[in-house]
């Protein structure tokens, strides 16, 4: 077999494996080591690859974001602010028809702004937005929709966990990533809560025929202040510390993770036990955190020595795919491995074949993270994987509520993320206009 022939199965058999349960850095990692072996017929070769993936990778200095924020995430979580979040949301929107709808999204935006996980704010709010839309008579299944479609903010509006492995992977600056997210995130935001609004007014069904509004009281100055003002300042020290240059992103991660400590120290939310929980917590996703990105590199490596990005790039000039082609091709295979594969996978699977071709193109890429991270999102909430929808149907554990529902409560949002993503790629200045 040629060293294209070769390279073509190994991603196919990467893809077969991660479906089949296989842990996805174990399946690139034996893949592309047992590629390389077959390749140049040489075992010590692929072990040199093998050590260059894991001396050039997670030695790097920038990999500090991934424990600091992970750990400003879970801290944040242990101190309940996604609760608090959600009532300043729903009290602001109380008096609007899908109020509580349009507050479980805009809570989300927040909450995914200081815990970068879509899983996260998936748990999180099936257990505090679900039964209170239930409450006021909202269509269950719409109910967990908004849930789910919302969930997916987390890896889109910065820090994200899905940005920090796309700018490894494709090495590109992680602050830069995180800038470019802050508007795409926030134009599915406010997209998400005008279909709510029209939903309302035009499929009131689908939302709940008797769905009321919520009978929530006006909230203090000095409650709204207790609630807003921490996670605020926590925001504006993070984000505004990366965005003006005061902070390098390692330095904004260990800000974040020292305030949100401090926060959670001083609502009395987490003990000795719980800090140290979560630092084993830390440990853990940090860990597979970085084993994932180094063999993700060794994966990278093995494409780039079996030759298969530039084939690639030859199949498509010989059948004249233009940037909108190749583009076109490139959301299409997203969409279908979204089916199958988790948001990691496919950043991990696709990114290497098709950077070569957006560098060539003279697109920039970190607008084609943007694009990627959007793109594979969608897949959290389309079946038969649809890891958001299956978290929240286990979190809710409501028999009355199936999976059906809430992949069919999803879809309508799975469809906005569709157009956000058509306009981000037809409008590259959304997402790299605010570090131009």
């Amino acid at each position: 077999m040629t060293p294209v022939e070769i390279g073509i199965i190994s991603v196919i058999a990467i893809v077969t494996l991660i479906y089949m349960g296989v842990y996805i850095p174990v399946a690139l990692g034996l893949v592309s080591f047992a590629s390389i072996w077959m390749i140049s017929g040489k075992s010590i070769l692929a072990f040199n690859f093998l050590k260059v993936a894991v001396g050039d990778g997670v030695t790097e200095y920038s990999f500090a974001t991934i424990p600091l924020f992970t750990v400003m995430g879970l801290l944040v979580s242990k101190a309940g602010v996604g609760t608090d979040i959600y009532a300043v949301m729903n009290r602001g929107f109380r008096k609007v028809t899908g109020g509580i709808g349009m507050a479980t999204v805009g809570a989300n935006a927040v909450f995914a702004a200081v815990t970068g996980s879509s899983i996260a704010s998936a748990s999180v709010f099936t257990k505090i937005a679900v039964p209170e839309m239930q409450r006021f008579n909202y269509n269950p299944r719409f109910a967990v929709g908004v849930v789910a479609g919302s969930s997916v903010l987390g890896m889109i509006i910065p820090p994200s966990a899905m940005l920090i492995i796309y700018s490894f992977v494709a090495e590109q600056s992680v602050g830069e990533m995180f800038m470019a997210g802050i508007v795409p995130g926030l134009l599915l935001t406010a997209a998400y809560i005008l279909t709510i609004m029209l939903m309302g007014k035009f499929w009131p069904s689908f939302v709940g025929e008797h769905a009321g509004k919520s009978d929530m009281p006006p909230m203090s100055y000095a409650e709204l202040a207790d609630k807003t003002l921490p996670l605020t300042f926590l925001i504006f020290v993070v984000l505004g510390g990366i965005y003006t240059g005061w902070l390098t992103p390692v330095e904004a991660g260990a800000a974040g993770a020292l305030i949100a400590l401090v926060i959670a120290l001083a609502r009395r939310k987490i003990s000795l036990a719980g800090l140290w929980e979560t630092t084993i917590d830390t440990g853990y996703i940090t860990a597979s955190i970085l084993f994932l990105i180094t063999m993700a590199s060794l994966y990278s490596r093995m494409l780039g020595y079996a030759g298969l990005p530039g084939e690639l790039h030859a199949f498509l000039d010989h059948y004249q795919f233009g940037f909108f082609g190749i583009m076109v091709v490139y959301v299409l295979l997203m969409l279908f491995l979204g089916t199958l594969l988790d948001t990691a996978s496919i950043i991990l699977i696709v990114v290497p074949l098709f950077i070569t071709l957006i560098e060539a193109s003279g697109h920039s890429l970190v607008w084609f993270g943007i694009v990627t991270v959007i793109g594979a999102e969608i897949g959290l909430l389309t079946p038969p994987l649809g890891i958001s929808c299956f978290v929240i149907k286990a979190t809710l554990n409501d028999p009355n509520v199936t999976l059906k529902d809430v992949f069919l409560g999803a879809l309508p949002f799975a469809l906005i993320m569709l157009l956000v993503l058509i306009l981000v790629i037809r409008f590259p200045v959304l997402s790299t206009g605010i570090i131009q």
